[in-house]
């Protein structure tokens, strides 16, 4: 930790002085400061992760687990050493079950190609939720009509809750699978994902959390939680982009066939046939991101070393500070106003289109995201074509939230 700029850490202290560790916000925009609001998207980099993965090609770079050279060997330790990184980030049982992929999305295919599509037959089902990212949804599609099985929705309360008694009368004698967000990009719900294990595993059924909006803002414990697979992308933790995680369980790894076939995942090759490599190995075909995995950890670490628990309540105060400036408006509508939400916030405004307000907030400098964020059936669900999205990372503050608000005046006095 001693190579991380870190800043004092006092218990619920303001996380301010960790704004100075990310260059991009560093920058004006179109002459003002920069507010950065779409974390959810995907977050900006800290320093310590810019330069871990730029040293990694400038000192020791090389391919990995075959080489006998120095550089190799270097490289090789470097990258295997995330894992147990990866495994105390999400109190994993062992490191084996830590599985490096391009990112959530990939992931989730990962696992419906290769453990849940095995075990479909015409007229099985598998359940998610009506608030899923639409790399929660397509895999699902594919391997239900490939098998002749079913996809199952559960519903969206009008709070953007998650109907609990309605995901519990779907979950049938047919349910094989349930795959489920953690956090809702859009709404910022937290699911109740440790009562929805219970409600699966005592019926036998495997679960997949979607943790790409958990994993950065706040503690995750894949064993309390009770999942089966666990997923995360590494440019939404502080890391770089096409890095990812699959945590599963060892037993069903081992179990899995491949996903893609190549190098690196084989013990022997043979035109007869072949020998595949133990978990985790036998999921991670090809040459990886060797860099962006390295740079994950640090992000990782980074992480830590600020404060899982303080990130999560700096990021609660400011989406409080947020609720408060904009409900003075008796135009503008949240979407997704459940209890205990994250750090999201989807509104629209009467009349005035989301990509209008998005284009006139940048001018002013501020980022938002506008559009549907990849959900949606839950747009259809609230009867909204789009939304304004602010969501919140450890940078933020309260002048980030002023800004926001600030920019929307400007909308109203030249759209409203």
């Amino acid at each position: 930790m001693s190579a991380y700029p870190m800043h004092e850490a006092r218990p619920g202290a303001d996380l301010a002085p960790y704004r100075a560790d990310f260059p991009v916000l560093q920058r004006p925009m179109n002459d003002r400061r920069l507010a950065f609001l779409d974390s959810a998207a995907s977050a900006q980099k800290p320093q310590c992760v810019i330069d871990a993965e730029r040293d990694c090609y400038e000192r020791y770079y090389a391919n990995i687990h075959r080489g006998v050279y120095q550089l190799s060997q270097q490289s090789t330790q470097a990258f295997e050493n995330v894992r147990g990184i990866v495994q105390r980030f999400i109190n994993a049982p062992d490191e084996r079950e830590v599985v490096f992929v391009r990112g959530a999305t990939e992931a989730i295919n990962l696992v419906a190609q290769s453990f849940v599509r095995p075990m479909l037959q015409p007229g099985d089902e598998v359940l998610i939720t009506g608030m899923e990212h639409h790399a929660n949804i397509v895999p699902w599609q594919l391997v239900t009509e490939a098998t002749g099985a079913h996809l199952v929705v559960a519903p969206v309360l009008d709070d953007g809750s998650l109907d609990m008694d309605g995901l519990r009368a779907r979950i049938s004698e047919r349910t094989r699978f349930i795959s489920v967000v953690h956090v809702s990009n859009t709404l910022g719900t937290i699911n109740p994902v440790e009562t929805i294990t219970e409600l699966a595993h005592a019926r036998g059924i495997p679960v997949l959390i979607d943790g790409a909006q958990s994993a950065p803002h706040m503690p995750v414990d894949v064993q309390a939680m009770g999942a089966d697979f666990y997923t995360f992308s590494a440019h939404k933790t502080y890391g770089p982009s096409g890095s990812g995680i699959l945590w599963g369980r060892l037993a069903h790894l081992q179990a899995m066939p491949p996903y893609q076939g190549g190098g690196d995942m084989i013990r022997t090759v043979r035109f007869e046939g072949s020998e595949y490599a133990d978990p985790p190995q036998r999921f991670e075909a090809g040459t990886p991101n060797i860099a962006g995995v390295i740079a994950t950890g640090v992000g990782l670490e980074y992480m830590e070393a600020v404060g899982r628990e303080r990130i999560l309540a700096h990021e609660q105060s400011l989406l409080a500070y947020a609720n408060e400036r904009l409900a003075e408006w008796d135009d503008l509508r949240v979407i997704g106003t459940a209890p205990g939400k994250a750090g999201v916030i989807s509104f629209v405004i009467d009349g005035i289109h989301p990509h209008d307000m998005g284009t006139i907030l940048d001018m002013e400098g501020v980022a938002v995201r506008v559009g549907h964020h990849c959900t949606q059936p839950l747009m259809e669900r609230f009867d909204v074509p789009a939304t304004v999205r602010a969501s919140f990372g450890l940078y933020n503050d309260r002048a980030d939230v002023d800004a926001l608000v600030d920019g929307l005046l400007k909308v109203k006095s030249l759209l409203g």
